[in-house]
């Protein structure tokens, strides 16, 4: 019984270091992430936005938003960083729009944790290329094994359908949220 007890508050002890060391890590790191996290949204706003000189965040609505302007502060369109779930985890990306909400002008994944080799291929240029100047009214769709035949039409990576599909499912959902927005 002795031993028992003995194994029970070393194993508390224990618990109770590493859980405070990981807060500590935790609350030492979240800062560093979240500038990193700003740092590299920002520099993807001019990825897909490639005309785009200066921005602004867009505060009052319920999503991350930027409009972007040309050196005569003329207004180009909206930079959006959204996310939503892919085969393995999160995907984070973010698609320039023009001014009229109907073509994409460039797609940036920001974040995954696709499969190597397979999924992870939404972030390669073959891939993201196909997005730039889409059509994306009434949505985007995609198709398999084929050649898109319409303006609106991507073609799925094989062997990373369900990740292609996701991508085209968080720019739907994107581009609907900002309609709504710009149609109030």
């Amino acid at each position: 019984m002795k031993l028992v007890i003995h194994m029970l508050i070393t194993l508390t002890i224990i618990g109770v270091v590493s859980g405070a060391l990981l807060s500590e890590i935790n609350s030492w790191a979240a800062p560093k992430i979240e500038a990193n996290r700003k740092a590299e949204t920002e520099r993807a706003i001019f990825v897909v936005q490639s005309d785009a000189t200066k921005y602004e965040k867009i505060e009052n609505v319920n999503f991350e938003l930027y409009e972007v302007f040309d050196d005569n502060k003329n207004s180009l369109g909206y930079a959006l960083p959204y996310e939503g779930n892919g085969f393995q985890g999160k995907i984070r990306l973010i698609v320039g729009v023009n001014k009229d909400l109907t073509n994409i002008l460039g797609l940036e994944v920001l974040e995954q944790v696709e499969t190597p080799g397979l999924g992870t291929k939404v972030t390669e240029t073959p891939f993201t290329n196909q997005f730039i100047n889409l059509l994306v009214k009434p949505q985007i769709d995609w198709v398999k094994g084929v050649e898109p035949s319409n303006p609106n039409e991507i073609q799925a990576i094989t062997g990373a359908t369900i990740s292609s599909k996701a991508i085209v499912n968080i720019i739907n959902n994107g581009v609907k949220k900002l309609r709504e927005k710009e149609s109030k």
